[in-house]
């Protein structure tokens, strides 16, 4: 047996290293996922999130309830969006998901603070997300010792007791316990169709390309369409498939509610499978084996897992990344899901996450089936 040749492994590696350059897409996906990873957890990513969406209903508008809100903009985490003349419009808001907080100002509230009785302040959060909101609520605690402490001088001196001037009564929505759980199965959901519809549906194509049946199906006189709904609807009942084992295993072992309508959360469901089928047919269409499918899947994956609000809080990332995030269908099921499961939210309430899904799934349909024709070309 001859020893080791640096002058042998050299043209191996050299061999090697050429074939990878040629292969751009792997090289791309091999530079472009590390970077990607970089830019989003060092500049989207953020447990914290602040300026989140306040709606204020106050029957009391006086010169102490206006320090009041003032000291809770102040905070950070909270930004008034939303003035409702009722609780019952705040309550439809965040119904909607249009605020994050609901503070409700009673009325006589500055002259039964002056009198000393403690006068309550009513908080309705939506807690669906328990991270999104754990760190504005603390807030909520020291401005109620806080934020009258300078009105509250000269004559009134005396009404700065120990404990706070006023009561906070804060309501936990949808989620009272707080349940991560509550939060993340619904979730799942959503990540587990976008992985497998995607994958699945890239293989598809490559998977007779690579076989040497594409030219046998080419030859046929199936038309694009015709194609691509007949590779796409299997995978429907797989997704459906899947959605039973998930919302079973949710009911049966995590007691996740369902307080919405089953028939509207089935129809929304479909669309979204429907939108991610399409992306998965699009990299069909692009990749020359599985392999470049598989990585195309991971590079569209990263992003939704990252951008929806699934893992990380959606309103603690930066403007940009929120508008990154609002293209990707993830993004707006995760709301529908919530909101159907835990909010018992209706079709009015959900539409304006519906549109954009079904956007996404035009143009992504659009474009798998020009690459299909460019490929029958």
């Amino acid at each position: 047996m001859t020893s080791f040749s640096a002058a042998r492994m050299a043209a191996v590696f050299l061999k090697e290293l050429q074939q990878m350059l040629r292969d751009r897409l792997t090289f791309a996906m091999a530079v472009g996922v590390p970077v990607l990873q970089l830019i989003l957890f060092g500049y989207a990513i953020n447990t914290d999130p602040k300026g989140l969406p306040t709606a204020v209903v106050a029957a009391d508008g006086g010169p102490l309830t206006r320090s009041l809100l003032a000291a809770l903009q102040n905070t950070g985490y909270f930004h008034i969006t939303a003035q409702p003349a009722s609780e019952a419009e705040g309550d439809a808001l965040m119904a909607r998901g249009a605020v994050q907080f609901m503070l409700v100002v009673p009325p006589q509230f500055e002259r039964r603070l002056v009198r000393g009785e403690q006068p309550a302040l009513y908080v309705a959060v939506d807690a669906t997300d328990p991270a999104a909101s754990g760190n504005a609520i603390a807030a909520l605690n020291l401005v109620a010792t806080q934020a009258l402490a300078h009105d509250l001088s000269g004559p009134l001196h005396a009404l700065q007791p120990r404990a706070p001037p006023f009561e906070l009564r804060i309501h936990r929505r949808y989620n009272p316990e707080g349940l991560s759980r509550y939060n993340i199965v619904p979730g799942l959901v959503g990540t587990i169709l976008t992985m497998t519809m995607v994958m699945l549906t890239s293989l598809a194509m490559t998977r007779e390309r690579e076989r040497g049946t594409m030219e046998n199906l080419l030859a046929t006189p199936v038309r694009p369409l015709e194609v691509m709904a007949g590779k796409i609807l299997p995978y429907v009942l797989i997704g459906y498939l899947q959605l039973g084992v998930i919302l079973t295993a949710a009911w049966a072992l995590f007691e996740v509610p369902m307080a919405g309508s089953f028939a509207l959360l089935m129809a929304m469901i479909g669309v979204f499978i429907l939108a991610n089928l399409a992306v998965g047919f699009t990299f069909s269409t692009l990749a020359r084996n599985q392999l470049q499918a598989m990585q195309m899947t991971f590079f569209f994956f990263l992003p939704s897992i990252l951008l929806s609000g699934f893992m990380f809080p959606f309103r603690g990332m930066p403007h940009w990344a929120q508008m990154l995030g609002e293209l990707l269908p993830l993004t707006h099921f995760l709301r529908i899901v919530r909101g159907i499961l835990l909010k018992g939210s209706g079709f009015a309430d959900l539409a304006p996450e519906l549109w954009p899904m079904l956007a996404f799934l035009a143009a992504a349909g659009a474009l798998a089936l020009a690459r299909y024709r460019q490929t029958l070309d």
